[in-house]
């Protein structure tokens, strides 16, 4: 059996987090089940190439403008700051968290004019040089148009990550998790309208522009999506004790040592949002190249740009918000706690403990997801439009599945440096990344065709965080003074062998069950028949590794377990005693 750690974030703290988790997980899941349809209904609607990319862009910058902005102040800086004014402030932190409201309304709806008046200009550091070509001009007006009506997405994502945040500092962890489906409901209903109205993008497509009714439909849709995921938020902090009223006195209120810390967090989103801007510059290369090359001879060529990197991403952050992100919110507020404490053995082992039981889940499907790709990718994307351009998807998530076991460790850890404040070391990790996934994505880019240009780019991926998960793993054990490294290594190697086992399965079976399809060039799975195919192999994969786990004794496996099957036994119990 893995052993156990002794003190404060072994057992009966770390069965706490695990339930406050489950309870996000839970919204997480029916979020992400509907960001799948949204992805897919987006995919039919618009294909995978220029066209999608037009939309996509536009309506993604808004995302990485508000954390270019606040968002790491919101995520990082505010929970821990939330937590020390509630336990020492006389008032619980009432007066803090409505300054902090009234000053980031303020600057949100500031900045979001701001956005609006200059998406022009704003808007070229995206899409890159190609966008200048005349042959193109129609599509740069789209980016502008659709640009202009999602900016005001800005606002609306600070302000729902800030009321939620303010959420979990009180222990209300669901209603911002569950959220996210109510914006997911309305861009489902908007790209259902968008396909009745105009269809599933034509092969021509991408060498033609959008009308004005449909920048208007998609570009609206989105942001209104954004604006209700934020309004459902608002009743709960009355539910949770938190009654707004603004406050203008920001002088001499602790705000100053908020946004000292916030300056190194600013930095390390600054360097993040600095190295995705440039991947978003690359991935619209693909795409635009390939147009420019093709639809002079009246065939566009098909290359893979931002809409395939950045949906086969989504598929990867499935298993990273439903178990990582639930974890980390979860156990942030008690890491912070210990901190404040001086506890420094209990801070290292409730994040020890923690990261052991992620990866416990996020390993297995990382080996796994590389031997499902292809069907994955034609279950989501191979419908309507996307049925001429799925296998573009399959490479991107096989790179994808191990660069998230790096990802994970590296997110999980930087949780203890926030909770220290010690963010001007996160700050200089972040650098490290950026350097190795701006070199990493110019160089893999350059050397490679347009078509496999986001294959290329989560490569680049893969490396940085490669480099950033030992890197910060390194320096907070140093700093905490151990993280349970004996065990950890002990918990890596029985995961790796039942991990290694239930692949292998996994992959016999793939190919067995393909092979006995007679697929070739000619024939290909539809996408009803590739969700079959995709089921069957993933539950002989979790059912041979949950023998093996069980066999090999690997306890955050069963914790796992029976954190989510326990409480459906026992109410089944209740019943049939009844």
């Amino acid at each position: 059996m893995t052993d156990a750690q002794s003190g404060p974030g072994s057992s009966t703290e770390q069965r706490s987090v695990l339930t406050n988790s489950a309870v996000m997980a839970a919204g997480t899941v029916l979020s992400r089940v509907s960001g799948f349809a949204r992805a897919a209904l987006l995919v039919a609607a618009l294909g995978s190439g220029l066209h999608a990319d037009v939309f996509t862009t536009a309506n993604t910058v808004p995302n990485m403008l508000y954390i270019l902005l606040a968002g790491g102040i919101f995520n990082a800086v505010l929970v821990p700051q939330l937590v020390r004014s509630m336990k020492n402030d006389a008032d619980g932190g009432d007066a803090y968290a409505n300054r902090i409201v009234t000053l980031a309304a303020l600057f949100l709806g500031a900045v979001t004019v701001l956005l609006v008046v200059a998406a022009p200009w704003l808007m070229r550091l995206f899409v890159g040089a190609d966008y200048a070509d005349p042959a193109l001009a129609a599509q740069w007006q789209s980016v502008v148009d659709f640009a202009r009506f999602c900016l005001p997405q800005v606002f609306f994502y600070g302000m729902f990550v800030l009321v939620g945040q303010i959420l979990n500092a009180r222990g209300t962890f669901g209603p911002m998790m569950w959220a996210p489906i109510a914006n997911n409901l309305v861009a489902i209903v908007t790209l259902g309208v968008y396909l009745l109205a105009h269809g599933a993008a034509g092969r021509g497509a991408d060498c033609a522009a959008y009308t004005s009714g449909q920048e208007l439909l998609l570009g609206l849709g989105s942001t209104l999506g954004i604006a209700v995921q934020l309004l459902i938020l608002l009743p709960y902090l009355r539910r949770a004790g938190f009654h707004y009223a603004p406050r203008f006195d920001f002088r001499g209120t602790g705000l100053a040592h908020t946004l000292r810390l916030g300056g190194w967090t600013v930095g390390f989103v600054i360097v993040n949002q600095i190295a995705y801007t440039v991947v978003v510059r690359l991935a619209n290369g693909g795409t635009a190249q390939g147009v420019l090359d093709g639809c002079q001879a009246g065939a566009p060529q098909q290359g893979s740009g931002i809409t395939v990197y950045s949906m086969s991403y989504l598929i990867l952050m499935v298993p990273h918000a439903v178990v990582t992100v639930s974890l980390a919110t979860a156990i942030l507020p008690r890491l912070s706690a210990r901190a404040a404490e001086q506890d420094l053995a209990g801070l290292g082992g409730a994040l020890a403990e923690t990261l052991r039981t992620s990866l416990a889940v996020i390993v297995p499907f990382a080996a796994v997801l590389p031997v499902v790709a292809t069907d994955l990718a034609n279950t989501f994307f191979g419908h309507g439009a996307g049925s001429r351009s799925y296998e573009l998807y399959a490479p991107v998530l096989a790179i994808f599945g191990p660069a998230l076991a790096f990802f994970t460790v590296h997110y999980l850890v930087l949780r203890g440096y926030y909770a220290l404040e010690r963010n001007r070391t996160a700050f200089w990790i972040q650098c490290v990344i950026a350097v190795v996934n701006i070199v990493a994505a110019v160089l893999l880019v350059g050397s490679t065709s347009a078509r496999d240009t986001a294959p290329a780019l989560a490569g680049a991926f893969l490396c940085a965080y490669a480099v950033g998960s030992v890197t910060s793993y390194a320096l907070l054990r140093r700093l905490v003074g151990g993280l349970g490294t004996a065990v950890l290594v002990r918990f890596v190697v029985r995961m790796a062998i039942a991990t290694g086992v239930a692949t292998a399965v996994a992959y016999l079976l793939n190919s067995l069950l393909h092979a006995g399809l007679g697929e070739g060039p000619d024939q290909r799975t539809g996408p009803w028949l590739a969700t079959v195919l995709l089921a069957v192999v993933v539950a002989a994969d979790v059912a041979v590794f949950l023998g093996m786990a069980r066999l090999l004794r690997i306890r955050e496996v069963s914790t796992v377990l029976e954190t989510v099957v326990g409480p459906l036994v026992r109410r089944r119990r209740r019943s049939a005693l009844r």
